[in-house]
Parts: structure tokens; C-alpha cells; sequence
């Protein structure tokens, strides 16, 4: 039996920040979380999220986008709910059955960036190392 803690990342589309989530959450901690990632609506993952997650070391081009009332449905548990979206959207998330906490990182949204491609590329950065930064301490205090 997998005794890891499960952790959902739930973002608008499942294209951007709840994919680096859960990627960076399984790469550094996958020994004891398992995170799995999905969204309120199914998108494409981001050209953006793709290319910075290779800055990064890790290919998330081939990642499942998932909606989020499909796992609930099926009944998954989790331990953790994360969501990485404004607080109006998060309101939109299912309440899964036997959660120990729900979070709300309210994240920027990558989709309203402006600017040229290498702008773009950097702000993409500063919001993944935000998130990394949001998981070590989240997992520090677990």
C-alpha cells in the first residue's frame, strides 16, 4: 500500500501552475507525497509551463490535463487541497470528502501576462520559483 500523502493542485485550466505544482511536488518530494494536478476547466498545458519546466530539468509536455470534477466523481482522496488560483475561482472547487486542510496559494495567472516572449519568460520563472517556494515550506512544516 502507498502510504505517501496525496496532494491535489488545482488551477483554472490545469495548463500552468497546478502542472509545475505537481511536478516540482513530486520531483523533490515524491518519496513521501504523491501530487496529482487538475483543473475547474480542461485546457492545454502552456507552451510557457512546458519551457520553463525544461529550465528546470523535468518534461511536462506529455502530462495529462485532468479536470477537477472528474477526480471528484470518481471519489480520489486527498490529504491536501491546493489551489493555485484566484480566491473567486477557488470557490468554484468541489469540497473533496475527508481533507485534512484546503489551501488557496492565490497565484497570478500566466494567461494575463503581457509582454514580449523573454518578459514573458522571465515572470514565468519568478512564479515557478514562487511555487517551489510555497511547497518547500508547506512540506517543511508537515
Amino acid at each position: 500500500m502507498d502510504n505517501r500523502i496525496r496532494v491535489l493542485f488545482v488551477c483554472v485550466q490545469n495548463s500552468f501552475r497546478s502542472q509545475i505544482a505537481e511536478a516540482i511536488m513530486n520531483k523533490k518530494y515524491g518519496d513521501r507525497f504523491f501530487a496529482e494536478s487538475a483543473g475547474l476547466n480542461q485546457g492545454e498545458i502552456h507552451p510557457l509551463a512546458i519551457r520553463i519546466m525544461e529550465d528546470y530539468g523535468l518534461d511536462i509536455s506529455g502530462n495529462n490535463v485532468d479536470s477537477v470534477f472528474d477526480f471528484y466523481k470518481e471519489g480520489r482522496v486527498y490529504s491536501y487541497v491546493i489551489t493555485v488560483c484566484s480566491r473567486d475561482n477557488e470557490k468554484q472547487c468541489p469540497v473533496f470528502p475527508g481533507i485534512r486542510r484546503r489551501f488557496n496559494w492565490d497565484l497570478e495567472n500566466p494567461e494575463d501576462y503581457t509582454g514580449s516572449e523573454e518578459e514573458n519568460f522571465h515572470k514565468a520563472i519568478k512564479l515557478r520559483d514562487e511555487i517551489e517556494r510555497r511547497i518547500d515550506e508547506l512540506v517543511s512544516i508537515m
